[in-house]
């Protein structure tokens, strides 16, 4: 990961960022990017590493959110590949959807693919997807739609992303330390600097370093795990930034079919995180 977390940061570096190679062409066409991982097993040690960060009891099983990481380093091939238009820097994780068919275990095979979808205007900039597909013996068991938004001049007029209606009132808090993200890092190989330390993150604009969206999501998902079914459809939309260190309110609800869930500030309620959960 680290020669590809390096090319993820020279086309946010100036005069570097106008060199063949490195320069990114905003009008190119990243549909045709896709990437494959064959024959990977799902390490149970891993599995208990990202378990211990996120949340999730210790089980045979993996949890709902760990097969992202085994897509994570496919995500990040294609947003440095020159067909890519963007930089992988300041590109924002906006949403995710997974959907999982089955539980998988530690010590599973599975061939996981990603594409990426062709770009499309947000009232906020561009949004484009990546779609992970995961499988094992050639069956689909779970795959995941990672949206990620690239500010810039938006539409107004564009289709809205994911709408949760539902924005549970927290009534658990959560300390979270400073070193969280370095944590989360570490058993997830994203290692954007905006999660890291203070001062690469005011190098990004943010005031200290901010929780992974995906660490959120995951730690909600660690705490309604006893209530999800095993085929299950999750999505959430990453609302305010998580600074670290910090505190968080977790909520959750039944709904229709499921249960919505959210993370919102103690202070004023305001969301970082709100989500749903329903039988896939």
């Amino acid at each position: 990961m680290i020669p590809t977390i390096l090319r993820a940061a020279l086309p946010s570096i100036p005069v570097v960022n106008q060199l063949p190679g490195v320069r990114k062409d905003p009008s190119a066409d990243p549909s045709t990017l896709s990437f494959t991982r064959s024959g990977v097993r799902i390490e149970r040690e891993h599995v208990a590493a990202y378990a211990r960060v996120c949340g999730f009891e210790a089980r045979d099983t993996v949890p709902l959110p760990y097969p992202h990481l085994l897509a994570f380093p496919l995500h990040m091939e294609a947003m440095t590949d020159p067909r890519f238009p963007y930089p992988a820097i300041g590109t924002v994780h906006l949403e995710n959807a997974i959907t999982s068919r089955r539980p998988l275990r530690a010590g599973e095979v599975v061939d996981v693919a990603v594409r990426v979808s062709h770009p499309r205007p947000h009232a906020k900039g561009t949004v484009v997807d990546f779609v992970a597909d995961v499988r094992a013996d050639g069956a689909p068991v779970w795959e995941s739609t990672s949206t990620y938004l690239r500010r810039g001049r938006g539409e107004e007029s564009a289709a809205p992303g994911l709408s949760i209606d539902r924005t549970p009132t927290g009534t658990v808090e959560w300390r979270l330390p400073g070193d969280l993200g370095r944590r989360y890092a570490g058993v997830s190989g994203d290692r954007n600097p905006i999660h890291l330390y203070p001062l690469t993150a005011k190098a990004l604009g943010f005031p200290r370093q901010i929780a992974h969206g995906m660490w959120s999501l995951a730690r909600c998902v660690a705490a309604l795990d006893n209530r999800l079914p095993d085929a299950v459809t999750v999505e959430a939309a990453f609302k305010k930034p998580i600074l670290l260190p910090g505190t968080v309110a977790f909520g959750h609800e039944a709904v229709e079919g499921g249960q919505a869930f959210a993370l919102t500030s103690p202070k004023d309620g305001a969301p970082h995180l709100v989500g749903r959960a329903t039988r896939a």
